[in-house]
């Protein structure tokens, strides 16, 4: 919105000004509404932040562990153990959310069925992305940061690059895909032909970000189960 205000020139900000640019920002560019999520989704959303958070804490205090002596290395380890404590409270949250919800309950035995797919990306998944199986490929790839943009000017000729999308699904979806290189019938040797063909190993890796994605998105929308071959096929 502050690139838009700056497009008209409107360089000072103030909620009467911010009001004003929004409004204009509506009446010109139509962006496609978007329901709220309701209370259950927004309290999925609330715990999948709080697990990212303590999956940090943790990091750090274990970072800070190898140099810690005395009583502060007793302080730390008794610190990492409460966190370890939080983060299984969490995920067992996090887990009763998807069982109180036939829908939920339906795409988790769907999604979870692809060799790759573990609970966290899962609930990424749910949280991040509610518009899969509701989209084609491109755009949903495009709401995941996946969707390569060009960058082309005259004769030149830009890097395809991703770009945007939202960045907790992506990193996730990331390391799903490490995961699905290494044990999904038909993502790794997809990848395998991408190196062999030449292609640099995130070029690749991201390639199979994609297909991962428009799998999962197809699934949803037929409501059909993992089949390596009618995923390669669509």
């Amino acid at each position: 919105m502050r690139d838009f205000a700056k497009a008209l020139g409107r360089l000072a900000k103030t909620d009467p000004l911010d009001a004003e640019v929004l409004a204009h920002f509506g009446e010109a560019v139509r962006p496609e509404p978007r329901p709220l999520k309701d209370a259950q989704a927004q309290e999925l959303d609330a715990l999948l932040t709080r697990r990212q958070q303590l999956v940090g804490m943790l990091a750090a205090e274990k970072n800070r562990l190898g140099q810690a002596r005395g009583r502060v290395k007793r302080d730390i380890a008794a610190h990492l153990r409460w966190l370890e404590k939080r983060l299984a409270e969490v995920e067992r949250q996090l887990q009763q959310l998807i069982e109180a919800s036939p829908l939920w309950r339906a795409q988790e035995d769907l999604l979870r069925s692809v060799p790759g797919v573990g609970l966290v990306f899962l609930l990424a998944l749910l949280a991040d992305l509610p518009e899969l199986g509701r989209l084609n490929r491109r755009q949903i790839a495009a709401l995941a940061g996946v969707a390569p943009f060009n960058r082309d000017s005259g004769r030149f000729r830009g890097t395809r690059a991703i770009w945007g999308g939202r960045a907790r699904l992506r990193s996730l979806l990331y390391m799903a895909t490490l995961a699905a290189v290494r044990s999904n019938p038909l993502i790794r040797p997809f990848y395998q032909r991408l190196r062999a063909a030449g292609k640099k190993p995130k070029v690749a890796l991201t390639a199979c970000m994609r297909k991962l994605l428009t799998i999962l998105n197809a699934m949803v929308r037929n409501g059909t189960p993992w089949n390596p071959q009618l995923a390669e096929q669509g």
